[in-house]
């Protein structure tokens, strides 16, 4: 608690710093609004999953549930940064890739969709094209984290913000976690208020959308988490947890609260290894989680992560086999019956993308 204050308080110190970030963020909007700089847009649908803010609204769960949606119907592929990865420039996923070389979120998807094309780009414009040149045929892409990269013009804008975070109530960075003026919003097609309670009212959704303020046009949406079923991370094997099992809870992810707050509504007990968003494990890391398993007391304990962990942690394969490591899988779950309703904005984008254009 003590070092949560210490850090809000270190954040509000920072406030000077958080203007110059927004002027330059407004600068940058403003010369692509009046079109000094420029945006490139394709001959093809381009889906772009993104928020404001800097990480933890659910932006991967969503690009797997677009693929999932659409996989079966279209050619599609996905682009992404590769945030972390040790490789630089355009990478095209294939069967001896690793994420050190594409990074965890994009391993993932090449993982949960091998059929799928999966690549990586800083530069989404050069991503794009290496894509179809790679790939022919391709009839949409689905771009992971890019509503900033405003060089591109996507046809179909999806923006996630934290239910419990809005971004209409937040600030920008260093104070706070905005990385996009609050304004932007405007230019998405689709906001999606992700982590929400499952047991949101119609009037507080009514509020959260009054407060959000959408435009002409514009349409929101309310999911929840829905966890899977946790499986093992080598045999897949699943696993019930009980009110008898103890958990040792290893995450690097931005926003692991929703996670501990179903550990606690689940399990024994827990305890919890946290380790920065996207952080690469090392041998160091894993003798650590090995050590604090150990001392766990519990007669049925496990080791538990998620699956943009899991990727980090699978290069392991030999070390893991003391180790009951297991894996909990999220998605989407979208409130007050409107899934098919999304899913039909998206699959219409794309099936009358020409005649839009």
């Amino acid at each position: 608690m003590f070092s949560s204050f210490f850090l809000k308080s270190f954040r509000i110190l920072l406030f000077p710093f958080a203007l110059l970030y927004w002027l330059g963020v407004a600068i940058r909007n403003w010369l692509y609004n009046i079109k000094v700089f420029k945006s490139s847009s394709f001959g093809l649908p381009l889906i772009c999953v993104g928020n404001l803010t800097v990480g933890g609204t659910g932006k991967s769960p969503m690009v797997e549930y677009l693929v999932g949606l659409l996989k079966d119907k279209y050619k599609i592929a996905t682009l992404s940064r590769g945030y972390k990865r040790k490789t630089k420039g355009y990478t095209l996923a294939n069967e001896n890739t690793t994420a050190l070389e594409i990074g965890d979120e994009p391993m993932l998807f090449h993982i949960k969709f091998p059929d799928v094309p999966v690549a990586v780009a800083e530069e989404r414009l050069d991503g794009i094209s290496q894509i179809l040149h790679d790939k022919p045929g391709m009839q949409a892409i689905i771009l992971d984290d890019a509503f900033q990269h405003r060089a591109v013009k996507a046809g179909l804008n999806i923006i996630l913000t934290d239910c419990n975070n809005l971004f209409t109530r937040d600030f920008y960075l260093p104070t706070g976690d905005l990385r996009d003026q609050k304004s932007s919003y405007k230019r998405a097609e689709i906001i999606v208020v992700t982590k929400c309670d499952p047991g949101l009212t119609r009037e507080g959704r009514k509020k959260i959308t009054k407060e959000i303020n959408p435009k002409p046009g514009q349409t929101v949406f309310f999911t929840a988490i829905e966890y899977g079923a946790v499986y093992d991370i080598i045999t897949k094997k699943n696993y019930r947890l009980t009110d008898s099992t103890e958990v040792l809870l290893v995450t690097g992810i931005a926003n692991p609260k929703p996670l501990k707050e179903m550990l606690e509504k689940t399990c024994k007990t827990y305890s919890m290894l946290q380790y920065p968003d996207h952080h690469i494990f090392t041998i160091d890391d894993l003798q650590e989680i090995k050590k604090r398993f150990k001392q766990m007391e519990a007669a049925e304990k496990i080791v538990l992560t998620t699956e943009k962990d899991a990727v980090r942690l699978v290069k392991f394969d030999g070390q893991l086999a003391d180790l009951p490591l297991y894996v909990v899988p999220i998605r989407h779950d979208f409130l007050f019956g409107e899934e098919a309703k999304f899913n039909e904005l998206v699959i219409n984008f794309i099936q009358y993308f020409k005649q839009k254009e």
